[in-house]
């Protein structure tokens, strides 16, 4: 995309129809931010979202409707895209699981809650009788695999960085395994469930034919998949676990092209849909239950700190005040987002208003520009070719180029925004880009993990790791995860005041995710505050 949108109605007109007729984009959804760039509670419901109470025939199909292509392959220890994510939550399970919705915890391959025996040492018990969707039985064997496999470095897990605190994982005996953990970390039970355990015999022999097909322990086994076309499940019968399947089988139909899953749904042919495109909503109510539930998923702006004059933090500021959120939000994605206030969406438990909020301030904004000794400043903003994310794209540009700074759009596939001739070489000036670490886990630590942990953004993508403000806050981050109540809620406002300051990356706002189901031919279903959709305990009820 260009920068030639600055002469057109748009900048004088802020119509949101008018935008889009003009955009090429009317209808269009969302598109997830490939390489993940992740969740609150609460929901804003759009319509009467009661989940229907029928009974469930547990000889039917679920069709549903995804939005996005297979990106990646299903091994969790390396499944980094949408689509996949939201399968596996279907075929594997963890030893303790969080439930897709409610984002509480429970128990899945665990027996009973993790057994404490010091402030470094826990216990899990496998439950009775757990077996692979092949017909093995589930050993502690394949449990310590299936950890130690992630926290090899050779393997560059995707979620290694999520259980840093790990030591070692061993078997006591048959049924116990023990963890010894380097540091004290009292989310323990919670953390654990971003690993799925395995079958060491079959991941450990070819991991690219496990990535392809893989077998888990969950309620649905994997039958096949096609990129572009659709993933079929069926129930696995032996499941013994306290979530089984209600349906007989499953087929997500992967619907990227928004109209095309709007009809889906109008039509009946999926009874469920995710990413509503905003334009569609009101549209869908009379025939379906909608809902836009507040999420963490965020759209953030990050800046290349390894190139004046953004290694200022004054002239990130700026930018930040120069924005108009409130109309951004209104303009582009209909009221569906809340401008942030924190790193942290008002609906999550670790919310508190940061130090520092970047309110709409023009003035302000040329003011820190001026005292920068920045002038002239001209710069180019990429973006993912996501849609809504196009919408709000030519919006930033027009307040930036309202305050002076001369501002040019280049839109990108999100595999060309994160490669190497953009952000993976810092090659690149500020990016804005969805991202949502809160489908890996709820708890801050998670969140701010994903950002500010480590080599993969805060060093390789956006150059802060060799600031004083990063340091301190890795031994804050550290703190923060061996305290607990008033202390730990002190250790995060510490952080995020930190974050705030310095944007290095932050968000914009906080997005609302739209779904739209069926209630009469759905039983138990409700919206994720995640990308994706989730059928466990959801059954067909005609």
């Amino acid at each position: 995309m260009s920068n030639t949108l600055e002469n057109l109605p748009l900048i004088k007109d802020a119509s949101r129809r008018n935008f889009l007729k003009i955009a090429g984009v009317l209808g269009t959804a969302t598109a997830f931010a490939g390489t993940l760039a992740a969740c609150g509670s609460s929901s804003t419901s759009t319509t009467t979202t009661a989940a229907s109470a029928a009974a469930v025939n547990k000889d039917l199909t679920i069709e549903a409707g995804i939005s996005y292509s297979l990106s990646t392959g299903f091994d969790p220890m390396s499944s980094s895209g949408a689509t996949p994510l939201a399968a596996n939550l279907h075929i594997f399970e963890g030893l303790v699981e969080l439930h897709p919705a409610t984002r509480e915890p429970y128990n899945a391959l665990a027996a009973s809650d993790p057994k404490k025996i010091d402030d470094l040492t826990y216990q899990v018990t496998l439950r009775d009788g757990a077996m692979f969707h092949d017909g093995t039985p589930v050993t502690t064997d394949d449990v310590v695999y299936s950890f130690t496999r992630v926290m090899d470095p050779a393997n560059k897990a995707l979620f290694a960085q999520f259980i840093f605190f790990l030591d070692s994982v061993t078997a006591v005996d048959a049924k116990t395994v023990e963890f010894k953990l380097k540091t004290a970390f009292a989310g323990f039970g919670p953390r654990i469930s971003v690993v799925k355990v395995v079958p060491k015999a079959i991941a450990s022999a070819d991991q690219k034919a496990f990535d392809a097909k893989p077998i888990g322990t969950g309620p649905y086994k994997f039958v096949s998949a096609a990129k572009d076309d659709k993933i079929v499940f069926e129930r696995n019968d032996a499941y013994n676990g306290p979530k089984p399947a209600l349906a007989k089988s499953m087929t997500w139909f992967l619907l990227s092209d928004a109209a095309a899953r709007v009809t889906a749904v109008q039509s009946g042919r999926v009874q469920a849909i995710e990413d509503v495109p905003y334009l569609d909503v009101d549209s869908l109510k009379s025939k379906v239950n909608v809902e836009a539930v507040q999420s963490f998923g965020l759209m953030f702006l990050m800046f290349n700190l390894s190139k004046a004059p953004f290694d200022k933090k004054e002239v990130r500021q700026a930018l930040h005040y120069a924005l108009d959120k409130e109309t951004i939000i209104k303009t582009a994605l209909l009221g569906n987002a809340t401008a942030a206030s924190s790193y942290f969406q008002p609906t999550h438990p670790s919310y508190q208003k940061a130090g520092t909020v970047y309110g709409f301030d023009a003035d302000k904004a040329k003011s820190l520009l001026s005292g920068a000794g920045v002038s002239g400043l001209s710069l180019t903003l990429t973006t993912t070719d996501t849609a809504w994310v196009k919408d709000v794209a030519p919006l930033i540009k027009k307040n930036w180029d309202a305050i002076g700074v001369n501002t040019t759009l280049e839109s990108l596939a999100s595999s060309a925004v994160y490669g190497p001739d953009k952000v993976g070489g810092l090659k690149y000036d500020v990016v804005a880009a969805p991202g949502d670490p809160s489908v890996f886990g709820n708890d801050a630590d998670i969140l701010l993990s994903w950002f500010y942990r480590g080599a993969t953004w805060a060093k390789n993508r956006f150059a802060w790791s060799d600031t004083a403000e990063y340091a301190t806050v890795q031994t804050k981050m550290d703190a923060a995860i061996a305290a607990t109540g008033d202390a730990q809620k002190a250790l995060y406002k510490e952080i995020v005041d930190i974050i705030a300051e310095q944007v290095p990356l932050y968000p914009i706002f906080h997005r609302k995710l739209p779904s739209a189901w069926d209630s009469k031919k759905l039983s138990g279903f409700a919206p994720l505050p995640t990308t994706g959709l989730s059928f466990v305990g959801v059954g067909r009820s005609a």
